[in-house]
C-alpha cells in the first residue's frame, strides 16, 4: 500500500492514513502481512500487504458476491487462505507469515517460516505461466518448497513446484507437513 497515494486520494496528511490503518489493526479489522526480503538475485519490495478480516463483510458492504472465474473469487481465496496460513503459525508452529514481490515484478502470495513459498491460483487449470513467480523465486534457491494451491482436482507436479488442491493443502498443512 502507498500511503501516500492514499493520503493524497483521500485528501487527509499521510499520517492520518497510517494511524487508521493501525487502528483497524488493533482491532482486529485489518491485518499487515509484511514483506520477506530474503532473496539474494532479485531485490525485493519492502511494503507489506493488508488483509481485511472477512472478505465477505467487505463483499456484502460493497453489494458484490463471488463468483468462480472473477478477480473477486481469487481475492478471496487468497484472504482465505491467508487466514488459515495465520492460524496455523499462532496456534501450531510459531513460524513468521510474509509475501514476496520482487522489482521485476514477480510475486508469491505467501511465504511460511523461511522454507514455503505457496502461491493462490482460483483455477482448475493451473498453467505454466501461473508458475512463474514461484518458479523465479526456486531460482534464488532460498525455500524448500513451492506450493500452487488451486481449485484443481487432483495434485500434480510441474519440476519442483507441487500444484495441490486446497483440501489437500490445508491437511497437510494441519498435519504438520510443511515444517
Amino acid at each position: 500500500m502507498n500511503f501516500t497515494n492514499v493520503s493524497n486520494d483521500a485528501r487527509v496528511a499521510r499520517t492520518t492514513v497510517y494511524e487508521y490503518l493501525e487502528i483497524l489493526k488493533g482491532t482486529l479489522v485489518l491485518h499487515e502481512l509484511p514483506a520477506w526480503k530474503k532473496t539474494k538475485k532479485r531485490k525485493a519490495f519492502s511494503s507489506s500487504k493488508y488483509y481485511f478480516f472477512d472478505v465477505g463483510v467487505v463483499a456484502a458492504l460493497q453489494g458484490r458476491e463471488f463468483r468462480p472465474g472473477t478477480p473477486d473469487f481469487g481475492q478471496a481465496l487468497e484472504t482465505y487462505l491467508m487466514h488459515e496460513l495465520l492460524s496455523y503459525t499462532d496456534y501450531v508452529s510459531g513460524e513468521g507469515l510474509g509475501y514476496w514481490r520482487s522489482k521485476s515484478g514477480f510475486e508469491v502470495d505467501f511465504i511460511l517460516g523461511d522454507h514455503t513459498a505457496v502461491e493462490v491460483k482460483a483455477k482448475d487449470n493451473v498453467s505454466a505461466q501461473d508458475l512463474r513467480s514461484l518458479r523465479a523465486l526456486g531460482e534464488e534457491s532460498v525455500v524448500k518448497r513451492q506450493i500452487c494451491v488451486s481449485l484443481e482436482p487432483r495434485p500434480r507436479k510441474v519440476g519442483d513446484i507441487s500444484v495441490l488442491p486446497l483440501n489437500s493443502f490445508l491437511r497437510a498443512l494441519w498435519d504438520g507437513e510443511y515444517r
